[in-house]
Order: C-alpha cells, then structure tokens, then sequence
C-alpha cells in the first residue's frame, strides 16, 4: 500500500489517502441518478471541484465516480438532436475555432464557404469527404439519418 503522508502526518498531493476520499464521500455520497434534480446536483458537485484546479487523486476518482454516475442518467433520459450537414459543420467551426477562411483549402474560395453556410449552395459529395477527413470523423454524420 502507498504511503499517503509526510513526516508531518498530512496529506501527500498526488497520493491515495482513504480518509479524504472518504470525506468526499460524506459529503455528497454517490448514488444512482434517477432525477433532473438529482443530475443536477451531481453535476454541480462534479463542476466544483474541476474548478477548484489540479485535483488530488482522491479527488479524480470522486469525479469518476458521479460522471459515470451521470453518463447513465444521460445516456437514459436526455436525448440529444442530430444535426448534420451545414448545421454540422457550423458546429464543427466553432467547436475548433476556426474562421471561414480556414475551410478555403476545402471549397476552393470563401465565398463558396459562405454561400454552402449561408445555405445558399448545398455541400457537394467532394465538400463532405474533404470536411470529413479535416474534421477526422465519418463523411456518414454529414447526412441525416432516418428513423423508420
């Protein structure tokens, strides 16, 4: 078993120490999601201590925890919408944070950008595989799936 304290008896940053992780525990113990409120205050409990900085590993584990916790509420009760093809690709630019001028190797001009943006011009079978493989995702989530 690792060490988990000093000469002084306190804490190593970067150690495993039971009675921390069992303070965690305490404080908000884990337990499955079976409401909003309850996802709610999960996750709040999960963004506050990403925002406290470099966490313990006592802590990392916690996070573990409630975000698997929180992936099986989700995965359960929140549908998340499709978008593909402009709307896609939209998201795509933003999420990368890139200009349309970025996407000019792609479309040749910027203008063609922002025609196919502006929905003006339909993105071509050539626009999907070039975006597909700038983006390093399947040309298939540029086009919509239908559900019978």
């Amino acid at each position: 078993m690792q060490n988990t304290t000093g000469e002084t008896g306190k804490a190593i940053h970067g150690s495993r120490n039971s009675s921390s992780y069992g303070e965690l525990l305490k404080a908000f113990p884990p337990r499955p999601v079976k409401s909003e409120a309850e996802f709610i205050a999960t996750q709040q409990v999960i963004d506050s201590l990403i925002d406290r900085g470099e966490l313990t590993p006592d802590e990392e584990d916690y996070i573990d925890v409630l975000g698997t916790l929180v992936h099986e509420y989700e995965a359960a009760h929140v549908r998340i919408k499709d978008i593909y093809g402009v709307k896609l690709l939209k998201a795509l630019i933003i999420e990368s944070e890139l200009r349309q001028k970025d996407l000019v190797p792609i479309f040749k001009t910027e203008s063609i950008v922002s025609e196919v943006l502006n929905g003006q011009r339909k993105l071509t079978a050539a626009h999907i595989q070039k975006l597909a493989n700038f983006f390093h995702i399947s040309p298939a989530a540029f086009f919509e799936l239908r559900q019978k």
